[in-house]
């Protein structure tokens, strides 16, 4: 029995996390090759943010291997081979991740660990960006096709959403929406009831922003916006200019905490 046909669910939340995270590991890599290094406070937040971003990345991908990717292999049989490619894209980002975070522990502590911070670096991308590549451009609109939007939305709350504390979702709230585009930021907030998103994007908002600012704010980072992938390109192409930054170029603005 064929699948029942329906509207493509909205899967754009995953293309969007995905291009928060391609933004700012072009960010850390941009300050890391800085002629002017960091000073002890920044090179230590920036360390502390790569730990924070390998664990987001490390439950996203947990969120999919036990939510997402069972229920796709369970309506349709036919992505299995796809889906395979998944997990096992997964096994091999996983070490990447953690000699990532074992190469910012150390940079936190010692400046001259920056090499070996840039090599895992480099050592993560190579495998995670051809891995969100393939899932957003072949993986989701398999996704799309097999569920509706509001069973999509319910695994993104149930698997997603719902395992974080405020405090996470807090700080990966307006990480997320940082730089996006006003359509990409109503998709991301959405997510999240109007209640506690409201609280969220009040209260951690702000402190976002000023984390933003020591971090990226002096340097060419500060003109990274989130990073899209271009279909039928190899490589990653940024998006329109943000509305969150004013005339002077600065990060923040008070959208994030609207």
């Amino acid at each position: 029995m064929g699948m029942e046909r329906h509207e493509p669910a909205d899967t754009r939340s995953m293309g969007i996390v995905h291009s928060a995270l391609r933004r700012d590991l072009e960010r850390t890599r941009l300050v890391l090759v800085s002629e002017s290094p960091p000073d002890e406070r920044r090179r230590r937040e920036l360390a502390d943010h790569i730990v924070w971003m390998m664990r987001a990345l490390h439950l996203h991908h947990t969120a999919e291997d036990a939510g997402l990717w069972p229920l796709i292999r369970a309506r349709n049989p036919s992505a299995s081979a796809l889906l395979d490619e998944m997990a096992t894209d997964h096994r091999r980002i996983a070490p990447a991740i953690t000699a990532l975070e074992e190469a910012a522990r150390a940079y936190r502590v010692d400046a001259g660990a920056r090499e070996r911070l840039l090599g895992a670096l480099a050592g993560l991308n190579e495998v995670l960006l051809p891995h969100l590549r393939r899932e957003e451009l072949e993986m989701m609109p398999v996704v799309g096709a097999t569920l509706t939007t509001a069973e999509y939305l319910a695994v993104e709350n149930e698997y997603f959403v719902k395992p974080k504390g405020i405090v996470e979702l807090g700080a990966e709230g307006p990480w997320i929406v940082d730089g996006a585009t006003p359509e990409d930021r109503d998709v991301i907030l959405h997510v999240i009831p109007a209640v506690p998103r409201f609280v969220l994007m009040q209260t951690f908002g702000r402190r976002y922003r000023r984390k933003a600012a020591r971090l990226w704010s002096d340097g060419p980072a500060a003109a990274v916006r989130p990073l899209k992938v271009s279909p039928g390109r190899d490589d990653v192409a940024s998006v329109e200019p943000s509305p969150l930054r004013d005339g002077t170029g600065r990060i923040g603005s008070r959208n994030l905490a609207d």
